[in-house]
């Protein structure tokens, strides 16, 4: 009975239920991707900010942003505004793909939006010339799969509002944790 139900909501959003289906999935890959990217495994691991910190020799975590950033500034031990210019990279790189979240939390209710309307168009359109009425049943069911749109527009948008925050928020922690660790890899590279 449920899967009856979702799949006319489905089909009272149209054609416009693959751009949104497009929106969900991106939506989806988005948050899981840079969820897992995300980790504290991955950027920062407690080890080596143990490491930077304690000013002891580095080890472990080869492969996460941290790593990265002191192996470049150990090639670059004279250049601090080079190294300061890598750790901005490294930042940016871990806020790819969050961007497009934006994009689909604004687009998908505006795709769902059209998505009613033009339902609308199709149920207004059905109106006898003879009587002037609908025919009650009609219209109200017309109605209501027309509104579908909306409703899978908004229910993509949510998520990708509340994901996309989400992440924004754990780049700007790593960010605002690197410059502090920034300063002491700096510190590192002048003795």
């Amino acid at each position: 009975m449920i899967i009856l139900a979702a799949i006319e909501v489905f089909k009272g959003a149209g054609l416009l239920i693959y751009p949104l289906g497009l929106c969900s999935a991106v939506a989806v890959f988005i948050i899981c991707e840079r969820a897992f990217a995300l980790r504290r495994t991955a950027v920062m691991p407690q080890d080596l900010v143990d490491a930077v910190v304690n000013n002891r020799p580095l080890t472990g975590g080869r492969h996460t942003v941290l790593a990265r950033i002191v192996e470049f500034a150990e090639l670059h031990k004279n250049d601090e505004g080079a190294v300061k210019a890598f750790a901005r990279l490294e930042i940016n790189r871990m806020e790819r793909g969050i961007p497009y979240l934006d994009v689909i939390y604004a687009a998908a209710p505006l795709i769902g939006l059209t998505g009613t309307v033009t339902g609308l168009l199709r149920v207004f359109s059905q109106i006898s010339p003879e009587t002037g009425l609908p025919d009650p049943v009609a219209f109200t069911s017309g109605v209501a799969l027309a509104l579908s749109a909306t409703v899978i527009g908004l229910t993509i948008a949510i998520p990708s509002l509340v994901g996309g925050g989400w992440l924004q928020r754990k780049v700007e922690n790593y960010a605002a944790q690197l410059d502090v660790l920034l300063e002491r890899i700096l510190q590192r590279g002048d003795k």
